[in-house]
């Protein structure tokens, strides 16, 4: 079946399969949101229990989640990985401690032995709830504003950027973009809350923090949406393959592909959905519609960045050094090969889905946490 695909149509399948995978770590990032939020809905020991084991339920996801989304990229796109994971290594490092320290904080924050006390962990899960998103963000938003790096003939990157990765952060649309992961994980870490918190005082905190954050998620992600179909973006010649600067690309693209704009359309519409019926109707189903409608964002991004002839990894080094789904990808055996193996992915988002039924089935009350037992 796939070894009858071309290249071209093998490497558009994989770009696909990655951007699922990045949009559903979006989704994943209420973890993130939640643990932000500890300290303005949990008022007391007990209630913020409740918070980080409803979240802490479900922290594994997300890492899991960002290292398959890395796998992926590792083995269908191997020049895009050596040369933003080896060269703008400082944010993915940062990334990286910063699950570090969730992992830890979510085991000993409840152990006897915690020489450290509770608060000190919880304080690294408020840091990892603000760098993920953010970093993750900027990093994603760099396929729009490009990275400064060189790729030789051999195909060996180096990075021209004394900032090493770092400099993302500090350029105002990639923050931008960092805020608006934040802030949206901040409305999904409250929306979750009200799904599978039964506390009064948790649920109406909640719907503020949503109302609040909502206001804030806009804001940015507008004006990230507003920078992103004005600037000059990084288009290819589909003849020649070279890499030119071409003004309102990714407005270009939005037009040329009327299936994404549908997608970013739905997607804008879902998630100002959710937010409406969890803010203003306390839905316990809100994170559904403004989960699935970050799913659409997510992948419309991803799309205007790797489709219709554009250099998904731009440098603003060298222009010829960007990178195309073309040009970065794996060999036709290689794609064919992992092709087969993406047919267990249904699989495997089965499992997710029954394993996420079964850790929510039941609201967490106060008796429960006040019972003895495992609680983070």
């Amino acid at each position: 079946m796939f070894e009858n695909l071309s290249l071209l149509t093998l490497q558009q399948y994989w770009w696909i399969i990655v951007s699922v995978l990045g949009a559903v770590f979006v989704l994943l990032t209420f973890v993130q949101g939640g643990q932000t939020l500890i300290y303005q809905i949990g008022k007391t020991e007990l209630e913020k229990t409740m918070l980080l084991n409803s979240i802490g339920r479900k922290w594994e996801l997300t890492f899991t989640t960002l290292v398959t989304f890395g796998g992926a990229f590792f083995a269908s796109f191997p020049l895009f990985y050596s040369t933003s994971f080896g060269g703008a290594y400082w944010v993915w490092i940062i990334i990286l401690f910063a699950f570090i320290i969730q992992a830890v904080s979510y085991e000993y924050r409840k152990k006897p032995s915690n020489f450290l006390g509770s608060k000190v962990y919880e304080i690294f899960l408020v840091i990892n709830g603000v760098l993920v998103p953010v970093l993750v963000g900027a990093a994603v938003s760099t396929f729009f504003t490009g990275s400064d790096f060189y790729v030789n003939e051999y195909n060996l990157s180096q990075w021209k950027n004394a900032g090493l990765g770092l400099e993302a952060a500090l350029n105002p649309q990639n923050l931008l973009l960092g805020l608006s992961v934040f802030f949206l994980s901040r409305i999904l870490g409250a929306q979750y809350f009200i799904a599978t918190i039964d506390d009064s005082n948790i649920v109406s905190r909640s719907v503020k923090q949503i109302k609040l954050n909502s206001v804030l998620f806009l804001l940015v992600f507008l004006s990230f949406v507003g920078f992103l179909l004005t600037q000059q973006g990084f288009a290819v010649n589909p003849e020649t393959k070279q890499v030119f600067i071409e003004d309102f690309k990714y407005l270009h693209n939005l037009l040329a592909m009327p299936i994404v704009l549908i997608m970013f359309l739905i997607g804008v519409v879902l998630v100002l959905w959710g937010i409406f019926v969890g803010a203003f109707k306390n839905n316990t189903k809100a994170i559904w519609f403004t989960g699935l409608g970050s799913i659409f964002a997510v992948l419309t991004l991803f799309f205007l960045a790797g489709f219709n002839n554009t250099a998904f990894y731009p440098s603003t080094f060298d222009l010829q050094s960007s990178l195309t789904i073309e040009n970065s990808s794996s060999s036709q055996y290689t794609l064919t090969a992992m092709s087969y193996v993406s047919l267990l992915v249904p699989f495997v988002i089965a499992y997710i889905w029954y394993a996420w039924r079964a850790l929510t089935k039941t609201k967490i009350t106060v008796a429960e946490m006040e019972e003895e037992g495992h609680k983070y």
